[in-house]
């Protein structure tokens, strides 16, 4: 199934601006594979004035006749020359091409690993045609090597980019409409596996099932997604074997550096490379009590930002054997089992994600954290959300559960209006509302306004 064009307004009508430009504008484009890179390229591009090429890993000869290619649908007779280096063809295209024309090079990290004077020479043309509007775009999932070729600035193109962005998964409130669903805790189920990934999405919707969908593209050894961590990391990652463990580890319960490197067998100090790599690609995130510095805090702890990747290292990646094995018939109903978990620990990301986009309790919010520490009474306690309002009077403290039922919520409110009290910080505000998030309950949600669901919350999220 091909899903409608979701979203990108923003990175659309920055990519339409710039290459309306009266002078020739260089755009780079990048995030990791099957965010929709390709698809927004192809519904920005202008129709009739573009030449759109996919890199691959064939030799760069074969390369080089393959864009010439993709070049004479726009300029007749161009591919009719066998251009003996990029040079000569770049040179060619940027004499010929007519006013307004683009050239979109998608996947150039391929392009580049076998001809590395590529990026010198775009620099070159670039500089030297900049007066004409001729444009260039370059994409790719290699953050790593797209990032180092526009914000290095020893390379040749670093300073020319008119337009640089990242290609972030989309919002969970995109997917009832990309997937049909009248359910919002359908969608959070779907999300928690899926993540943002509309490719994923696009998968799982030739499935009559969420689970139908999860064995058959996950769990299963043939599945299209069941080796797609591997795929990721190779993209970006020079040692993928550390960098597996890591997320690995982080996946299945070790959320402390200390753990995972007493894990691995190795002094923290030797991780912190690898671990900054994994922050920066958006793969692992690094959390600290709300109201500690991040740069001074002792009591960080890491988890794995994507669904779709917490899913696989907490599900696929400790039962490979099992399921390579063909025991996927004993492996499923444990994961079924335990997947409440993992939708409760997406479920209390997301509100905190949601807090400061939306108005809960009637108040605007700064930025929700964790906490998690000694209280007042030097016990251990931990909430899940709490957020300062924007004019800092009003502490919002809230507890993410998957389910409430009526007779539960008063309750609940009181028990959690016990422990905002036990906070360290709580006197330095005059007010603390407490509020219960849950994806569905059987009471009305007017509560004294104190519960929010799915339905509350996700909407937020785009």
């Amino acid at each position: 199934m091909r899903l409608p064009f979701l979203d990108r307004e923003g990175e659309r009508r920055r990519l339409r601006r710039a290459l309306r430009a009266s002078e020739g504008a260089f755009c780079c484009l990048y995030g990791r594979r099957r965010c929709g890179k390709s698809r927004l390229m192809r519904e920005t591009l202008p129709k009739g004035r573009s030449v759109y090429y996919v890199g691959d890993e064939r030799e760069a000869g074969l390369q080089r006749a393959a864009v010439a290619e993709a070049i004479g649908e726009l300029l007749p007779g161009f591919a009719d020359v066998d251009y003996a280096d990029w040079h000569a063809l770049l040179r060619r295209w940027w004499r010929e091409a007519p006013n307004g024309a683009v050239l979109a090079l998608d996947e150039f990290p391929y392009l580049v690993r076998v001809s590395p004077e590529l990026p010198s020479l775009l620099q070159k043309s670039l500089d030297a045609n900049q007066a004409r509007p001729v444009h260039l775009v370059l994409a790719g999932s290699s953050q790593r090597m797209m990032q180092g070729l526009v914000l290095d600035e020893s390379e040749p193109l670093y300073g020319r980019a008119r337009e640089i962005m990242k290609i972030e998964p989309l919002g969970v409130a995109w997917l009832p409409k990309a997937m049909g669903m009248k359910k919002w805790r359908d969608a959070l189920e779907a999300y928690a596996v899926w993540g943002g990934v509309p490719r994923y999405w696009e998968l799982a919707c030739d499935y009559g099932s969420l689970w139908k969908a999860i064995e058959t593209l996950t769990l299963d050894p043939l599945g299209v997604l069941h080796h797609e961590p591997e795929r990721l990391l190779l993209d970006d990652m020079r040692d993928t074997i550390q960098s597996s463990s890591i997320l690995a580890l982080v996946g299945q319960g070790c959320h402390r550096l200390s753990e995972i490197a007493a894990r691995l067998g190795k002094p923290s100090t030797s991780l912190t490379r690898p671990v900054q790599r994994l922050l920066g690609l958006g793969l692992l995130k690094r959390d600290v009590p709300f109201g500690q510095n991040p740069r001074s805090s002792k009591s960080t702890i890491y988890t794995v930002a994507d669904p779709f990747l917490a899913f696989w290292f907490r599900f696929v990646d400790p039962n490979r054997s099992r399921l390579g094995a063909g025991a996927l018939h004993a492996v499923k109903p444990a994961v079924k089992k335990r997947f409440p978990q993992h939708v409760g620990a997406i479920w209390e990301h997301l509100v905190r994600a949601a807090v400061p986009r939306s108005a809960v309790l009637g108040k605007e919010w700064n930025p929700a954290h964790r906490w998690w520490g000694a209280g007042l009474d030097r016990k251990r306690l931990e909430i899940d959300v709490v957020a300062e309002s924007l004019d800092g009077r009003i502490l919002l403290v809230g507890e993410a559960k998957l389910r409430v039922s009526r007779r539960e919520v008063p309750g609940a409110l009181a028990q959690l209006g016990a422990k905002a009290e036990r906070l360290p910080f709580a006197e330095a505000y005059a007010e603390i509302r407490p509020i219960l998030f849950t994806p569905e309950c059987d009471t009305p949600a007017s509560a004294e306004g104190n519960l929010a669901t799915a339905e509350d919350v996700l909407p937020a999220l785009t």
